[in-house]
């Protein structure tokens, strides 16, 4: 496919010529319905791709599937907005083993239908062209559908004509906080946050403090501590980086009027420095991710505590208890994973250390059933706040709502049926994703997505992917929305 091609399908998120034929009607039967505002015991009727119809004693039509969803939950299908792929399988460049197709295996499997890639910005690649060779690979090989973020590297390297280009083809640019190269460039990213903000675009921040993370790590050194073993790891990366980051972030949006989402907040100390500010009606908005709700920083003490990596770290009981409050009150507006598909030896490497770790995993698969199972089944949060942090928010704020993120008629078909009573252990064995492992391996969970539909497509039932790669497609996307 030439680039022109590409481009196109970009800026259109139009169907690859894998979707030329429409998928068939289907109806659901006496399912719940589930969405952020409440529940409804009803039919579904999907029907080009869409939701046609909700009500009772729906009849299905000559040739249509019927399933029978009695005792089972219809949910909109999970938009995890926070995923690390290596799209055009480029080595040493981008991070982990995981592709849109083995990522959307993952995703399927574990009741998410959208995801959100990180694009890399190459310094000496125009920006067009590295969205353009990203959305080429997306539109060949995604199952799932799929949005695109870009990572600015250098904000001296964007043009205002690439600004727009960004905002005319729904891409969410990301800054990081945490390396001297933002200091450095102190001014032209808070320039870049500005005239994003001008042309409708939503920033995504990584908040840590550079010079914190720059003195912790000086420490580490004196001390002989650059190991991953033990709390190594989790000093390196101190809470107050992340706490100063995000004040200065909130800041950033209160004077250029721009709005931000904070990625992976981890501590109760960076989420009231949020609240605080959405508090004074400012556009700020929080993700958290997910194993900061089922993980502390115990986990570091293991054998295998290199595998629980990630930035920031995992954090004390009093953030994981302060975190799952803050979703349940309505102060998180997303929980996604910041997937990475690194294997086990990939993370258990030697050669890793405190300076040079492998930061994420593979999570895609686990993310909604631990929710469900350790959220809603514990009564920590509601199903419809579920609903609302991993479909209905991430669709508003990142342009896809109400095509997506919620069940209603005239939506995209993306829906999930879900067993509430179904109980499994997750083993490495079950993980689809290339990374072949999960940190959860041996937690048993109560809750999984039994058959899961894209755009009216059944593509996983049985515990199988039933769709081929390139049926999924660039979602279109708008102007962003508060949740």
């Amino acid at each position: 496919m030439n680039r022109v091609r590409a481009t196109a399908l970009l800026a259109l998120g139009a169907a690859s010529p894998a979707l030329a034929q429409e998928p068939g009607e289907i109806l659901i039967r006496n399912g719940v319905i589930v969405t952020e505002s409440g529940r409804l015991q009803a039919d579904l009727r999907i029907r080009s791709g869409e939701i046609a119809e909700i009500g009772r004693n729906l009849r299905p039509a000559r040739g249509a599937r019927t399933i029978d969803a009695t005792g089972k939950l219809v949910l909109p299908g999970g938009i995890d907005t926070h995923v690390h792929l290596n799209p055009v399988r480029t080595p040493n460049t981008l991070p982990g083993t995981d592709d849109f197709e083995s990522a959307s295996r993952a995703a399927l499997a574990g009741g998410i239908t959208t995801i959100g890639a990180f694009i890399g910005q190459s310094p000496d690649v125009p920006a067009g062209r590295t969205l353009a060779e990203a959305a080429d690979a997306a539109s060949r090989t995604t199952i799932a559908d799929a949005i695109l973020h870009f990572t600015i590297g250098d904000p001296t390297k964007l043009t205002p004509a690439d600004v727009t280009m960004l905002r005319e083809r729904g891409v969410t640019p990301k800054i990081f906080m945490r390396g001297m190269a933002f200091e450095q460039r102190l001014s032209a990213n808070l320039k870049l946050i500005e005239a994003a903000g001008s042309a409708g675009l939503l920033t995504q921040l990584h908040a840590e403090d550079a010079a914190i993370l720059a003195g912790a790590m000086d420490r580490l050194v004196a001390e002989g501590r650059t190991a991953l073993v033990g709390q190594n790891f989790a000093d390196s990366h101190p809470v107050e980086a992340e706490e100063v980051a995000t004040q200065r972030a909130v800041g950033f949006a209160e004077f250029t009027g721009a709005p931000i989402y904070l990625v992976h907040v981890s501590s109760e100390r960076a989420m009231r420095v949020a609240e605080a500010a959405r508090a004074r009606g400012l556009p700020v908005f929080t993700e958290v991710r997910f194993i900061y709700l089922h993980l502390t920083r115990d986990a570091f003490n293991g054998p295998d505590g290199p595998t629980f990596t990630g930035a920031p770290p995992l954090r004390d009981q009093t953030d994981r208890d302060y975190l799952w409050a803050a979703i349940a009150r309505g102060s998180v507006d997303a929980v996604n994973t910041d997937h990475v598909g690194y294997t086990r030896a990939d993370k258990m490497d030697s050669s890793n250390s405190v300076r040079r770790p492998r930061e994420g995993g593979n999570f895609l698969q686990d993310q909604m059933p631990l929710l469900y199972s350790e959220g809603v089944r514990t009564g920590r949060i509601s199903l419809e706040r579920m609903v609302e942090v991993t479909a209905t928010n991430p669709a508003k704020l990142f342009g896809l709502y109400p095509r997506k993120g919620v069940i209603a008629v005239g939506a995209d078909a993306d829906v999930v049926i879900w067993d509430p009573d179904l109980t499994r252990t997750i083993r490495d064995e079950d993980i689809l994703s290339n990374g072949k492992f999960s940190i959860f391996s041996g937690r048993e969970v109560t809750g999984w997505p039994i058959v899961t539909i894209r755009r009216g497509q059944v593509v996983y039932e049985n515990r199988r992917i039933v769709a081929s790669p390139g049926s999924g497609r660039l979602a279109p996307r708008t102007r962003w929305q508060r949740p």
